[in-house]
């Protein structure tokens, strides 16, 4: 299971752009998560595998192509202030004896860092 995407994204200001993560496997969720210089990793959405996003928001969205097995994260409008490193994370399907699940409530998951650039052009 990992996520895997591009190590740099130019995009014009005020333009709608999209960042991609390839996963392998089958997933519960993609997440989405930007870290601005000096700040925290904060999370920007997810999207489940039937194509429910939470939360909604107006600058955000996502789209997830089980085929192709990549999920996309949409900025309606790249401004200079969406300039970060942005993380994707995935969540496995829980497979197998369902009752294990009922013992351990944690599930993995895997992310890679992508160093995405949001740049005034």
């Amino acid at each position: 299971m990992f996520c895997s995407s591009p190590e740099e994204h130019v995009a014009s200001e005020g333009s709608p752009t999209s960042l991609s993560c390839g996963y392998t496997g089958s997933i519960y969720n993609v997440q989405w998560y930007r870290q601005q210089h000096g700040s925290r990793p904060e999370f920007l959405l997810h999207i489940t595998e039937s194509g429910s996003i939470h939360p909604t928001r107006s600058d955000f969205s996502a789209h997830i192509d089980k085929t192709q097995k990549r999920g996309t994260l949409l900025i309606s409008s790249a401004a200079v202030t969406d300039s970060a490193v942005y993380y994707c994370a995935v969540a496995p399907t829980v497979t197998g004896n369902t009752r294990t699940l009922y013992k351990n409530l944690q599930y993995s998951t895997a992310a890679t860092r992508g160093p995405h650039s949001l740049l005034n052009h």
